[in-house]
């Protein structure tokens, strides 16, 4: 019997990799995942199998994985990020009953709401949410009052999957939430392309950003009351100074 592991391959750049996660890719016959994912990691690993599926095929290719482990094989399952954060970690947990035996372990990664987080300064240094904008499995209404429970409990806020060709209004949608709670001059800030060739990032106001044209490849920082910008930094205080 083999073994799947979910791997957590942070931005993707070889440096956004954790040591578990090389030493686990290190240890895999054969590298799983979504295609995009699959060629970060490949060219590090030519003399790997690669087994790769477009989007929207996840439950087969956790199947894939799990069957390829059960025939005694070493499976590495790749996730952008962190593997158990929007990751592949659940479906293929809940698919695992079905093949007793195949040992499996999850391998976290630095997910977009700490790379990006890093790249903008501290806008997480106090308590904070992340929130996915995609309506494909949870419905709208849900990540509605979600934001609205986020922003009446003063959260700085991370904002995963802003925006598509499908749903280019979904960010502006959830500005308007938070503006009923939020001041329109809030610090705010995204990063694109985070870890990877062409990397770009803004601070801007609550009210900038709803004007913001962003994509799927965008992760937005939605301060909290305390969040302030400091030179080219972007900080929600501790609250040390105050100790």
């Amino acid at each position: 019997m083999g073994s799947v592991f979910v791997v957590g391959i942070g931005p993707g750049d070889r440096q956004g990799f954790t040591a578990q996660a090389m030493a686990a890719l290190e240890r895999a016959e054969v590298l799983c995942g979504y295609t995009g994912y699959v060629e970060l990691a490949a060219p590090l690993y030519p003399e790997k199998e690669v087994y790769a599926t477009p989007m929207k095929q996840e439950i087969a290719r956790c199947r894939w994985a799990l069957e390829t482990a059960q025939g005694g094989r070493t499976v590495a399952m790749l996730c952008s990020g962190d593997a158990g954060i929007y990751g592949m970690a659940s479906p293929l947990l809940e698919v695992a009953p079905q093949f007793p035996g195949v040992e499996i372990e999850v391998v976290p990664g630095v997910t977009a709401a700490l790379s990006g987080g890093a790249v903008l300064g501290a806008p997480l240094g106090h308590d904070f949410c992340v929130i996915s904008l995609s309506d494909l499995l949870t419905p709208w209404e849900q990540i509605a009052r979600r934001l609205t429970c986020a922003a009446q409990g003063d959260f700085s806020i991370c904002l995963y999957n802003p925006a598509s060709q499908k749903r280019k209004d979904h960010l502006r949608r959830a500005c308007d939430i938070l503006l009923a709670y939020r001041e329109k001059d809030t610090v705010c800030g995204w990063v694109r392309s985070i870890g990877r060739a062409g990397q770009t990032r803004r601070l801007l106001t609550l009210e900038e950003l709803r004007e913001s044209a962003v994509d799927m490849f965008t992760t937005v920082f939605v301060g909290a009351s305390t969040t302030r910008k400091i030179g080219q930094w972007m900080v929600t205080p501790r609250g040390y100074r105050r100790g």
